[in-house]
């Protein structure tokens, strides 16, 4: 008998990939919300969406084996919640929003790692001086205590971008915050914490070099690292163009990244969970920092996975929820090395051509596993885009395989010369995003 699953935002493009795992006809996979409903700024109020959520779970008769999650803020909070009410493997609830709350992250991760935090300081922007909170001077990053895809983040260089930031903040901020501020009044606020809830802001220093995340398991008190994912910015510094995989950072980096990661988890107390933790790490002056730590695997490496191992780094989320570990360095899949692309638009305009399927199809087959995946319709303004960072705009994803670096990144940069968006201000894709890609 096939054992059962519900999964967050759950499109068919996931199921797919939750069907590459070793023994996919075991297991049945049941939607809870589409990725519209808890991704992009669920507008639904958190009892709401726990109560909706709670509703699906326990109409199903049958014995439930997990839910499996792998989006940010507001599934990662719903998911240690509803597997407590029904008693599925799970990190706790203070744990996950140790995390989620990135002031009180920040604090947790200074205890454990003091030199690897950049300096940082809460930041309430419906104070009446929020410029007069700021504890060190510019240039840093201002983002929202909750928040995921780098949305209402700001670089702000001076006092005029940092007021034009706040200002959009205000604007936005509430739509996550209140979401943040249900769940954190199930727990116990610590004295250092305060009165920073969901709609406060952090501003941290810049960080600097190479940025890279580890992703893993965490069960009964068993640390494991699956992969490490190489996560690539454009050469301004603005957007993430790719998540590539495995590393190509040396060895003895991501040995101290993955060190690292096992202290800040024990730290935090978190516990029976698949995790990512975003790190950065400056050749130059061969120093690390903690950008932040996720609670769940990433959608956006599933394909990676595949095509490098031949499962889905799915397999992890079943580890947790079947208390089992998987091996993928003895799993093989037809490629070395594989990466998702994310091609952008830096200016707003309107979309005037999407390449219809049988073109994309076309281009697909010429490319052994290729897969685009067109974000935009024609017609369509830029800016109505859902869930975008403050400086540019997904077209569309694109995952490749390859058999090193170089034969990767120069497909890529072929293929997305034939792709042919087009646009109302008649520009084509700005070249920066291709420029300085390798380490």
């Amino acid at each position: 008998m096939a054992r059962q699953f519900f999964v967050f935002g759950l499109a068919p493009l996931h199921r797919e990939y939750l069907n590459a795992v070793r023994g996919a006809e075991q297991f049945h996979w049941h939607k809870l919300f589409t990725d519209d409903e808890i991704v992009w700024f669920p507008e639904r109020p958190m009892a709401q969406l726990l109560d909706d959520a709670e509703q699906q779970v326990s109409a199903y008769n049958g014995e439930l084996a997990g839910i499996i999650n792998h989006w940010d803020f507001p599934s990662s909070t719903l998911h240690p919640i509803l597997c407590r009410q029904h008693g599925l493997r799970s990190a706790d609830l203070l744990a996950v929003l140790k995390c989620e709350h990135k002031y009180w992250s920040r604090l947790e991760q200074r205890a454990a790692l003091p030199d690897w935090i950049p300096d940082f300081c809460p930041v309430d922007p419906f104070g009446d001086d929020p410029l007069g909170q700021l504890q060190f001077g510019f240039p840093f990053w201002l983002k929202p205590v909750v928040s995921h895809s780098s949305q209402l983040g700001f670089r702000v260089e001076d006092e005029a971008g940092f007021h034009r930031a706040i200002g959009i903040i205000r604007g936005e901020i509430r739509q996550l915050g209140e979401l943040l501020n249900y769940a954190l009044d199930r727990v116990d606020i610590p004295p250092e914490v305060g009165s920073v809830d969901g709609n406060w802001c952090l501003a941290e220093k810049l960080l600097s070099g190479k940025q890279c995340g580890i992703e893993g398991t965490m069960i009964n008190g068993r640390y494991r690292v699956h992969g490490i994912v190489d996560t690539v910015k454009d050469s301004r510094n603005q957007s993430f163009t790719r998540y590539e995989y495995p590393s190509v950072w040396p060895d003895y980096a991501q040995e101290k990244i993955c060190a690292a990661g096992e202290r800040l988890l024990r730290q935090i107390g978190f516990d029976n969970s698949a995790f990512g933790i975003e790190f950065f790490w400056d050749p130059a002056t061969d120093s690390f920092r903690v950008l932040e730590i996720n609670t769940r695997i990433s959608q956006s490496h599933s394909d990676q996975f595949v095509k490098v191992h031949g499962v889905s780094n799915h397999e992890a989320a079943l580890d947790v929820a079947l208390d089992r570990v998987t091996d993928f360095s003895i799993l093989q899949g037809p490629f070395r090395c594989a990466a998702k692309f994310m091609l952008r638009r830096y200016h707003d305009t309107v979309v005037t051509r999407v390449p219809p399927e049988a073109e994309i199809r076309a281009l697909e087959a010429s490319i052994p596993g290729c897969r685009i995946h067109p974000i935009v319709e024609e017609g369509q303004q830029l800016s109505d885009l859902p869930g975008q960072d403050s400086y540019s705009y997904e077209i569309a994803d694109i995952c490749l395989g390859a058999q090193d670096q170089d034969e990767l990144l120069e497909t890529y940069r072929k293929l997305a010369g034939q792709l042919r968006f087009e646009f109302a201000d008649g520009r084509s894709f700005e070249p920066f995003q291709f420029e300085s890609v390798r380490f």
